[in-house]
C-alpha cells in the first residue's frame, strides 16, 4: 500500500510539473491578404462553415477549447495543428502557385465527400463542425467553380 501512494504522488507530482511546459499558440489577431476568404470572395454560408470546421487546425489562427490548457492535451492539440497547417494553410492560400491550389483544391473536394474532413476527433467535440448533406454540397459545388476557374 505504500509504495501505491509512492507512485501516485510522483505521478501527480510529474503531472502537476508538466503543466508549467508552455506550448506554442496559433493564434493572431491579423488576417492576412493571403487568406483564402479574402482572395476568393467566399459566399458567407461557406465561410462561416469553413471557419468553424476548418480554420482551427488549418490556419494561423486557432480557437483553442479551455482543455488546451492541460498537458498533455496541449502536445496533442499543438503538434495537430502543425500537422494540419503543413497539409494545407488557409492563411497562406495566395502565396500557393495556381498549380498548387488546384491540387489542394482536389484533395479539399476529395477529403470532404468521404467524410475525412472534418476529423471524427474533431466533431466529436466540435458539434458544430459537422457538415450537413446541403453544406457538403454548397462546399464542394463552390470548391469546384473555385479549381475550374484556375
Amino acid at each position: 500500500m505504500k509504495t501505491l501512494k509512492i507512485i501516485l504522488l510522483i505521478l501527480l507530482v510529474a503531472f502537476v510539473g508538466v503543466q508549467f511546459i508552455p506550448t506554442e499558440r496559433n493564434q493572431t489577431n491579423i488576417v492576412p491578404v493571403t487568406d483564402f476568404m479574402l482572395v476568393n470572395n467566399v459566399p458567407n454560408n461557406i465561410k462561416n462553415k469553413l471557419q468553424v470546421s476548418c480554420y482551427d487546425c488549418h490556419s494561423n489562427n486557432t480557437k483553442y477549447p479551455w482543455y488546451n490548457k492541460i498537458q498533455p492535451v496541449a502536445w496533442f492539440l499543438e503538434e495537430h495543428i502543425k500537422d494540419g497547417k503543413k497539409e494545407l494553410n488557409f492563411s497562406e492560400w495566395e502565396s500557393l502557385s495556381n498549380r498548387r491550389k488546384a491540387s489542394k483544391l482536389r484533395s479539399i473536394i476529395k477529403q470532404i465527400e468521404s467524410g475525412e474532413m472534418p476529423l471524427n476527433s474533431y466533431t466529436l467535440i466540435h458539434k458544430d463542425a459537422k457538415f450537413s448533406k446541403k453544406e457538403t454540397n454548397e462546399i464542394i459545388n463552390f470548391i469546384t467553380q473555385l479549381k475550374d476557374s484556375l
